[in-house]
């Protein structure tokens, strides 16, 4: 969390921590507990290739990864999601933890995202949500690819 939170005041952007005792598991579960639409859901999940490893952000109202269409994006032929030891590994976070930004990793990042004026996504701790604006997210993270 401590480099989430330095890329943030280095960067001076605005954002809000929201520390929760239910822990979500879930973009429904995190839309009904934030009061948010279910868009403005942001999980962060890693994904592995025979390039490497990939973030992807995506909108919580996108629905299953549709890894053919990725394929040809990250120019590789195998695309999985990362295995929850790998996620811990990489990222230092448990799966559904990984932070919105400050995960060090290339990033596609789903373009509907930025129909709202927040995102609500990991921060790497459980139990604590980062609010921030798409804009922010983008420019906070190495995005290499975009769907939608």
């Amino acid at each position: 969390m401590y480099t989430m939170i330095s890329l943030l005041k280095d960067q001076n952007c605005e954002h809000e921590i929201i520390r929760h005792e239910k822990t979500i598991q879930s973009a429904q579960e995190g839309a009904d507990y934030f009061g948010i639409e279910i868009g403005q859901t942001a999980p962060t999940l890693v994904l592995k290739s025979e390039e490497g490893y990939f973030a992807i952000i995506i909108s919580g109202d996108y629905g299953r990864i549709d890894f053919d269409i990725l394929k040809p994006i990250l120019k590789c032929n195998e695309l999985k999601l990362a295995k929850p030891k790998e996620v811990e590994q990489l990222t230092g976070c448990i799966v559904g933890t990984v932070p919105l930004i400050g995960h060090n990793l290339p990033t596609i990042m789903d373009r509907q995202l930025h129909r709202f004026d927040y995102v609500y996504g990991g921060t790497g701790i459980p139990n604590s949500t980062l609010k921030i604006s798409p804009d922010a997210v983008e420019k906070l993270n190495q995005v290499i690819a975009y769907v939608r």
